[in-house]
């Protein structure tokens, strides 16, 4: 049987999503808890639906995992988050057909990142969102979210990340800069994104807030095509899986398809 479940998780004390050799990450949690149930104890791979860094938390990932085994929803994430630490829930499981694939499936993502603008932190927001004490204009920021929208190369808003990237291109469907100081938060939907490629955008658009950079400065540093110095990734803490979309639950095959729907 194949099952897909949703999982929320605090990434604070997480090496991110990936198993990793000697580091504590969400997919090992996963896989451990998974074992009591696996007939023999065989391994499970959990995959997801895409890899989130140390310290990014998530409202609702997407994964999916092969089990020898039929179990009922409800009792399956009963039986894992009795097994979970608590820092990772599975907030909701189901069957999935054989051919669902969490990563390859996917439609769009989107992200959002929080910001606390005051002079002094607060410490009930510290672990998932980052302090910025300068003053910052929303409006600039939105005219500067605008010319991320649309199919462009990110190659200038991503790091690198030590292995083979086929095309740097993306297709954006939407950048939005909500509430205000002390509140803030950065919304942004895609088709896919980039090794650090929405805290880098974050991070140009709290410099844009804070007037570092000017808004038309976006167009100027994606035409370039290179990563410098002027651009930064904004902190981890600050960033949120916050929804995975699949297109054939809307009814569309594709991103064309699909992209209407999230045009606004």
């Amino acid at each position: 049987m194949r099952y897909r479940i949703e999982v929320s998780y605090d990434g604070t004390d997480f090496s991110g999503w990936q198993r990793q050799a000697g580091m504590r990450t969400v997919q090992e949690e996963l896989e451990t808890a998974l074992l009591p149930l696996s007939p023999g104890g065989a391994p499970v791979v959990v995959n997801g639906s895409g890899r989130t860094d140390a310290g990014v938390h998530a409202r609702a990932q997407v994964a999916h995992f092969d089990l020898e085994r039929e179990i009922a929803p409800n009792s399956l994430r009963r039986a894992l988050n009795d097994r979970l630490p608590p820092d990772v829930r599975v907030i909701r499981a189901r069957p999935a057909d054989p051919d669902f694939d969490a990563r390859r499936s996917a439609h769009a993502k989107e992200y959002r990142y929080f910001v606390w603008n005051a002079e002094t932190e607060n410490p009930l927001r510290r672990r998932y969102s980052a302090h910025v004490s300068r003053a910052i204009d929303t409006d600039a920021m939105r005219a500067a979210a605008a010319r991320f929208v649309g199919e462009k190369d990110f190659a200038a808003f991503c790091a690198n990340p030590q292995r083979p990237v086929e095309s740097t291109v993306r297709r954006v469907f939407w950048v939005e800069v909500e509430g205000r100081a002390p509140e803030i938060s950065i919304r942004v939907a895609g088709n896919g994104f980039l090794y650090k490629m929405v805290r880098s955008i974050a991070g140009f658009l709290i410099a844009v807030g804070t007037g570092k950079e000017k808004p038309e400065a976006v167009t100027e540093v994606l035409e370039s095509k290179i990563r410098t110095a002027r651009v930064e990734s904004a902190p981890a803490r600050g960033l949120v899986l916050w929804q995975v979309w699949y297109g054939a639950e809307r009814g569309v095959e594709s991103d064309e398809a699909l992209f209407p729907t999230f045009a606004r």
